[in-house]
């Protein structure tokens, strides 16, 4: 290695300590990079949101995405996040701005506390959904937009830490039937696959703390052979390259 491994530590468990909040990544910016997609999610929702009265948006974490989308906003705008530190943020953020923000348990089978035909449009970016559900609190000529994660995303880092994912079954085969089966017309549907990079070792000890669910109970102390290999390998190859794939959906209620 080209540097000794107490430093390499003191520098992993500073970049432990720096502080993560609602759904922002900006502090890793220009050290983790993803390919670009071929469709943009946020032009896509901005469009469907200028046809809408009503839009809920699930598990809007800290709001950083809608708030990128405020001047499409409708006059009625509903937000949910679960996680508490987000939902105190985003309700910070939000409430102020006229947006209803509500404590709701998002899964792929839950109910959702809304009433029948309550939106126009349902947004969900990278959450999970309960597809019948949205189908309910849709009007006719409703949409539903989804962008999501691919349930096999950086499987090959995960490795390094013995770590599996815990959806690998999160793909469009799995959730474009469902869609069907809740009487949803599927508009459009793209999948797509790439890299997700960093630059340096400790931008992925940031990264795994900010996203606890892809190597549970990470840290610099117990996971050190991990973060060793990968320095390793980025002084061997200069490369910190892993699989990466999104899907999106759009769906319309007839």
């Amino acid at each position: 290695m080209n540097r000794n491994r107490a430093e390499l530590l003191t520098e992993w468990q500073r970049e432990e300590r720096q502080p993560f909040a609602g759904w922002d990544f900006s502090y890793l910016a220009g050290r983790m990079l993803e390919d670009p997609l071929p469709w943009d999610y946020i032009q896509r929702a901005c469009a469907l949101l200028d046809g809408a009265a009503s839009v809920l948006d699930m598990d809007t974490g800290g709001g950083e995405r809608l708030l990128e989308m405020r001047a499409h906003w409708p006059d009625r705008v509903v937000a949910t996040e679960e996680w508490p530190p987000n939902l105190a943020l985003a309700t910070e953020r939000l409430t102020p701005l006229g947006v209803e923000v509500r404590d709701v348990r998002i899964t792929d089978e839950d109910p959702l506390p809304f009433a029948d035909g309550e939106f126009e449009l349902v947004l969900n970016r990278h959450s999970a959904f309960n597809a019948a559900e949205i189908a309910r609190i849709l009007t006719p000529g409703g949409r539903f937009l989804t962008q999501q994660v691919h349930g096999m995303w950086t499987h090959d880092l995960m490795a390094y830490f013995g770590a599996k994912p815990q959806w690998p079954n999160a793909t469009p085969e799995r959730y474009v039937p469902r869609l069907r089966d809740a009487g949803l017309e599927i508009v459009d549907m793209q999948e797509w696959q790439g890299k997700l990079r960093f630059t340096d070792v400790g931008a992925i000890v940031y990264y795994l703390k900010c996203v606890p669910w892809e190597v549970p109970d990470f840290s610099v102390a117990t996971h050190q052979a991990g973060l060793f290999a990968l320095q390793e390998r980025l002084d061997e190859t200069g490369d910190l390259s892993f699989f990466a794939s999104y899907y999106t959906i759009e769906a319309l209620k007839p």
